[in-house]
């Protein structure tokens, strides 16, 4: 079930309504029986996975707390097991094809067939956040949950089950336990997350998707110039995609009184590459920085080793997007680029304060390179995304690619719109908003300007979010 759908929208008022009218005690029960209802609106066969994964690190947790000598072999087991699932059907046909690959430069037929697997929705997301709930109870961080519908709640919640955040049991468990009253505020802020969401993902990301879609998917056939706007656009379209469904996850959690970590923190306004990281999808980056930079050292060993383990991180955070090389190479680049931030201040910058030129040098150089990773992610092919590289650097001849016109000036328009709005929020807090104006008046005249935007240049042909498919 998509966020951008009309069935969304009936399932949101109805449970919600529903949820508020039943006693706390069957709450738990509604919440989780409406999350397998979600879930199964994809491909109801795939809950048996969700299933699996669920009773295999619900009985871990409860095992690792009781046991004293074989704690880390179960954390083992059960990690094993979270990371077989996602391996099978994510990273299987991947690895055939490149051993099919290897096996005909040596003139060898491979053996092993491939299958005709459909990566369950979300798998990467759930996967994580339920082997953060085993190693935090290995670690003594959070009690073994001996509730399996909360435990199976805290993996369902809906509206961060397919695309996140990627939660940490301390955040999230208890809070199912809170009792929740009505509370106009609480839901009006969240029902305005929701419309922001909506924006962002309808208005900006899918608008913006039209021209992109139409260069990617033959970037032999246009100019540099193109190439250039359609990587700018996309940069702006992920970012509006996937933090359009975090922001609307966290209202949707909200108006039912739970709270969700932030997710993305206005990325495009960074200095550097490793700013960028910590504004990015920051639920995954504090994931890989806890339980994998952090455990194989992380900068608190020698610096050889340390820049191993930068790349060794993105290099698996790449990976982790999607089973491809495109991916592959952007988690590289962004590796080079940390680990090359951290030789310039190491050895050229030394924590010398900076000018505003300098400042601003950083600004730009940063969403530059941002801008180059992304050609990697989006590009259908590895080759398609050096065609992309090669149309830009080389100032391929050609006029620009207008297509819908009006439909390219929206864009531009938007994305100033967009950078306004992230501007005013990031150094003015917000006072220029007109949704978080403290004038009723001004906040009403907002919302329904937001909402008739939605209505009138929305693009509700859209589709599914990106990162569905990861």
């Amino acid at each position: 079930m998509l966020f951008n759908s009309l069935h969304f929208v009936a399932f949101f008022i109805i449970t919600t309504i529903v949820y508020f009218l039943l006693p706390h005690r069957y709450r738990w029960f509604l919440l989780l029986s409406i999350s397998c209802y979600f879930y199964m609106a994809f491909i109801p066969i795939y809950i048996l996975i969700l299933g699996f994964t669920i009773v295999i690190d619900y009985i871990a947790g409860i095992l690792i707390e009781q046991s004293e000598r074989n704690k880390k072999h179960l954390l083992a087991m059960s990690i094993v097991a979270n990371v077989g699932v996602l391996c099978f059907f994510k990273y299987y046909n991947f690895l055939n094809e490149n051993l099919t690959t290897l096996l005909g430069l040596a003139s060898f037929k491979n053996p092993i067939p491939a299958l005709n697997i459909i990566l369950p929705i979300g798998l990467s997301f759930h996967t994580f956040q339920a082997m953060s709930y085993t190693i935090e109870v290995y670690r003594g961080n959070q009690k073994a949950e001996k509730h399996l519908g909360i435990y199976a709640l805290y993996v369902m919640f809906y509206p961060q089950l397919v695309a996140g955040p990627i939660e940490r049991p301390q955040n999230v468990l208890h809070q199912f336990y809170k009792k929740v009253t009505f509370d106009y505020e609480r839901v009006v802020e969240g029902l305005k997350l929701m419309l922001w969401g909506l924006f962002k993902k309808i208005v900006i990301a899918d608008r913006l998707a039209i021209y992109v879609d139409a260069v990617y998917n033959n970037p032999q056939h246009h100019s540099g110039i193109s190439s250039a706007v359609a990587t700018v656009f996309f940069a702006f379209q992920i970012y509006c995609d996937f933090s359009g469904y975090s922001t609307i996850a966290i209202g949707a959690a909200k108006v039912l009184g739970i709270d969700l970590m932030e997710n993305f923190r206005r990325p495009y306004l960074a200095k550097s590459i490793k700013e960028f990281w910590s504004r990015w999808h920051i639920s995954l980056s504090t994931w890989f920085r806890d339980y994998l930079y952090i455990p194989i050292g992380g900068s608190r060993v020698k610096f050889p080793k340390y820049i191993r383990n930068i790349l060794i991180v993105f290099i698996i955070s790449g990976i982790w997007h999607g089973a491809s090389w495109t991916f592959v190479i952007w988690g590289a680049l962004h590796g080079f680029y940390q680990i090359t931030e951290v030789l310039l201040n190491k050895y050229v910058y030394k924590d010398k304060p900076r000018s505003k030129a300098v400042t601003v040098l950083n600004y730009i150089t940063t969403f530059v390179l941002v801008c180059l990773a992304w050609v990697f992610f989006r590009a259908n092919t590895v080759q398609d995304g050096f065609t992309i590289i090669s149309n830009i650097l080389t100032f391929k001849k050609g006029g620009l690619f207008i297509g819908f016109a009006a439909g390219l000036v929206y864009s531009v328009l938007l994305i100033i719109f967009l950078i306004i709005t992230e501007i005013n929020y990031e150094y003015f807090n917000n006072k220029f908003s007109l949704i978080y104006s403290k004038r009723p008046v001004v906040r009403e005249v907002g919302y329904v300007l937001l909402l008739l935007t939605i209505l009138i240049i929305g693009v509700f042909n859209g589709g599914q979010f990106i990162y569905f498919q990861f």
